[in-house]
């Protein structure tokens, strides 16, 4: 399955000053792992930080967790170091922060390719207003970016927005982001949901971005990983319902007709090919899960 297609329903940022955080990501049910190196570290563990992720990375423990590397701003101090230390490891991706062109992509994989990782995939954050604006230019930039993570924390700030439960004042951004993201065939992630202690407001905030087309959402805590993993895993139903529109045009062009009607809608070919994609979507979760 192409990169760009494998489960990312929850993404866990793991801080590196953490030992015993990076070591509990082994065993949780997270499809993705962030390994992060940037703003979170106070600047005094920055170095202690690169240290530990090079290690839990030199180790291949994850299992079939995809293992994302978060380094810092390429203009700080410790972000071509970070670049350096991780790209002959073999991430399963770099992801570059604070990315607002297609020029910051260009200067990102370039230095990742003289680190040495001109084989590993690149994520970009998008989280300004100018990112978003830039979203199609981003998104463009480069095949070797797999994946547009949103940072709707940032967002909201710089776009002196209020946090409501319905995610008014973002609506139209992640709009743009996955308009992008789907344009030139990345996958795209939503932000993460900083009250912790509010599950429902998590919840809504999962199959919000569900509907609306993300693969998952990015999170701050493992509380949060069932609610994002059930949101973004595919229902009975809807595999049901996959099945039944490829057979049902299926038996439709063997009989000479374009078009089938399945459960009272017309299907044609583009919906057949959702319901594949739900459906490798489907296999790759029972691979990763029966690990």
């Amino acid at each position: 399955m192409p990169s760009t297609l494998r489960p990312r329903r929850s993404m866990l940022y793991v801080p590196g000053c953490n030992r015993r955080y990076l070591e509990k990501a082994k065993s949780l049910r997270v499809d993705s792992v962030i390994l992060d190196l940037g703003d979170p570290i106070l600047i005094e563990a920055k170095e202690q930080s690169r240290e530990n992720v090079v290690e839990f990375l030199s180790n291949k423990s994850y299992g079939n967790r995809e293992v994302v590397v978060r380094v810092n701003d390429l203009d700080s101090p410790w972000g071509n170091e970070d670049i350096q230390a991780v790209a002959g490891l073999n991430p399963d991706a770099v992801l570059f922060p604070n990315i607002e062109s297609k020029d910051h992509v260009i200067e990102a994989i370039s230095a990742l390719d003289n680190a040495g990782g001109s084989d590993v995939p690149v994520m970009v954050m998008i989280e300004s207003p100018l990112a978003v604006l830039h979203a199609e230019e981003i998104a463009s930039a480069s095949d070797r970016i797999v994946c547009m993570v949103m940072a709707t924390s940032d967002l909201t700030s710089q776009m002196s927005a209020r946090v409501t439960h319905d995610r008014t004042a973002l609506l139209t951004s992640f709009s743009l982001v996955i308009l992008a993201a789907r344009a030139y065939g990345r996958g795209v992630i939503d932000g993460i949901h900083s009250k912790l202690n509010d599950t429902n407001a998590f919840e809504y905030a999962c199959r919000l971005g569900r509907d609306m087309g993300f693969d998952g959402k990015s999170l701050v805590h493992p509380d949060q990983l069932p609610y994002a993993n059930d949101a973004y895993t595919p229902k009975y139903s809807e595999i049901a319902y996959a099945e039944k529109i490829i057979k049902g045009l299926k038996e439709a062009n063997e009989a000479g007709r374009g078009t089938v009607v399945v459960n009272e809608r017309l299907i044609e070919r583009h919906n057949v090919k959702a319901a594949e994609k739900l459906l490798m979507m489907r296999d790759s979760i029972t691979e990763l899960e029966n690990e």
